[in-house]
């Protein structure tokens, strides 16, 4: 799964128009950096933030951080040179904003040949299409477009996000099932770090993989909500040693703080200890 393979437990959105913002981003604790082509530039220099990100990638130094560039849509002006210039930059990814269905990633796929893509969520058709937009050969990622979508919805904010729920969960069904990324959408109160670590939290239970951040400030709140913890991980390291310990003696049920540990439990302690590793791998 993407989560095992590379951490994303915080993937940061950086305006591709910023050469400061874009300098900065290199010694930030991110393991994914968004460079935005899309919302976070203005109309009037959509064109040379093209080449700004252009210089900045070839540069380097973002060391082990995943590199996403988001378009604007092909339906825009923008879009089709935005999608031609990403896929030349060597960028890990592309993503593509408001993804309604496969033929949107067919489309984009048409210009961007063999570079992986990601969607953004963020509509009530592509909430009922996420399913199909999850199994599309080229997709490796869904980020979730909580602002546009609660606009679409036109719910009122709620600090549970209940109105947002049901196109969520289809999200997290379809990825899970694909075996695609799921990186959570926003918190936009970039100073309330109670506020963003109870979403991340909600986030990280529902299965996402990470959070998209607005703020370097919101960076240690969502790499600690989606790491495993020190008890996760002293669990996990007790499971898998009382499991294989039965299994060697042949012996009884394995049994640890009192519950029974079956093989799925142990699989699921494989898959904490193998995140924590590539977590301290790339913290390395």
């Amino acid at each position: 799964m993407p989560s095992l393979a590379r951490p994303l437990r915080s993937v940061l959105y950086i305006p591709g128009s910023k050469p400061r913002a874009l300098d900065k981003a290199r010694g930030l604790p991110a393991d994914a950096i968004i460079f935005d082509l899309e919302d976070a530039v203005i109309p009037e220099e959509k064109t040379t933030a093209r080449d700004t990100l252009r210089e900045a990638l070839a540069q380097g130094g973002y060391g082990a951080r995943m590199r996403i560039v988001r378009i604007n849509g092909l339906d825009t002006e923008w879009g089709a040179d935005d999608a031609k210039a990403a896929a030349a930059m060597g960028a890990d990814a592309i993503l593509l904003p408001k993804v309604n269905g496969p033929q949107d990633l067919d489309a984009l796929a048409q210009i961007t040949g063999d570079t992986p893509l990601w969607a953004m969520m963020e509509t009530p058709l592509g909430m009922l299409n996420a399913a199909a937009i999850a199994a599309h050969p080229r997709l490796q990622g869904m980020v979730m477009g909580t602002n546009d979508l609660n606009k679409d919805l036109q719910t009122r904010t709620r600090p549970d996000r209940l109105p947002l729920m049901t196109g969520l969960g289809l999200c997290v069904l379809a990825g899970k099932a694909h075996g695609v990324a799921l990186i959570d959408g926003v918190y936009n109160a970039f100073k309330d770090d109670e506020g963003l670590r109870l979403e991340a939290d909600q986030g990280r239970d529902m299965g996402f993989d990470g959070k998209t951040l607005i703020h370097p400030a919101q960076l240690e709140v969502a790499n600690a909500a989606f790491s495993p913890s020190a008890e996760e991980i002293d669990l996990a390291q007790r499971q898998i040693a009382a499991f294989e310990e039965c299994e060697a003696t042949g012996q009884g049920v394995a049994v640890v703080d009192g519950k029974i540990v079956e093989n799925l439990h142990v699989a699921t302690a494989r898959e904490i200890l193998a995140k924590a590793t590539a977590i301290a791998e790339m913290s390395a």
